[in-house]
């Protein structure tokens, strides 16, 4: 009878993580290119009342399925869905869009490397392209204050017009990876590296399996708002299940206590 207080007990913990997850995902509805995680699930061990394939009896027979009696479930892991979100049109210049696979390169002031697929940038009072906490691109882009009609093509080349002459102010490059829901999130819209991501490779937009760059556009978040609350409802009646059994386990010890 303990067994099923401790196995109910399992399920609730991990239905609670599963409702943590899902919360973080409707929170972040409206977060530009954020990517929907969800929770996966393993079973613990099991104990073995009958071993599967244990002999039965002085001739041999075995135990066809065995009596096994699992001990309840946790959380294996918390991945990440790289899906493309839907891309919206802002009209303003320097928001980008990544229609396809690929990572934004920028540098934090601690002179790290992070990356992000959150293409509202901006110009600094340098004129360098940054995001919107102010940290520049990698390789950098400079702007001239004089120049007009800047342009951003598919492939990442920056144009513009300085004095009526068309001036190319460099290049935004893709950095794509193996294993792209290996990144680890940082907050503000960055990632980092890890092993389990593989090292990043910069490559030029629309070449080696990478997007294309929109201008005037950005990604929004890939989470489904209907889907993640039918899922989030789903969890919630899987913990109050979870919790009907410790209850009913608690009532069944009662009356055994009574009986003894």
């Amino acid at each position: 009878m303990m067994q099923a207080l401790r196995i109910a007990s399992t399920g609730m913990h991990a239905q609670q993580t599963n409702v943590d997850v899902l919360s973080n995902n409707v929170a972040n509805l409206s977060t530009t290119a954020f990517k929907q995680h969800n929770a996966a699930f393993n079973d613990l061990v099991y104990l073995n009342k009958i071993g599967v394939g244990s002999t039965t009896s002085s001739v041999g027979t075995i135990a066809p399925t065995g009596a096994q009696i699992g001990l309840g479930v946790n959380v294996g892991s918390i991945y990440r869905i790289m899906s493309q979100g839907p891309i919206n049109n802002t009209d303003n210049t320097f928001d980008i869009a990544i229609q396809g696979r690929g990572f934004f390169k920028i540098t934090t002031p601690d002179g790290s490397t992070k990356y992000t697929r959150d293409g509202s940038f901006q110009l600094d009072n340098a004129g360098q392209l940054v995001t919107k906490e102010g940290y520049p691109l990698d390789p950098g882009i400079t702007i001239s204050e004089d120049a007009v009609d800047v342009t951003i093509s598919a492939d990442g080349v920056v144009t513009g017009k300085v004095n009526e002459t068309l001036t190319n102010f460099g290049t935004i490059t893709l950095s794509m990876f193996t294993n792209e829901a290996g990144l680890e999130s940082q907050g503000d819209n960055l990632y980092a590296e890890t092993e389990a991501s593989g090292t990043a490779t910069d490559v030029t937009a629309g070449e080696s399996g990478s997007g294309t760059m929109l201008q005037g556009s950005l990604e929004a978040s890939n989470v489904d708002p209907i889907e993640s609350i039918t899922r989030l409802i789903t969890a919630q009646r899987a913990y109050e299940l979870n919790s009907r059994i410790i209850s009913t386990a608690d009532e069944m010890l009662s009356a055994l206590n009574q009986i003894s």
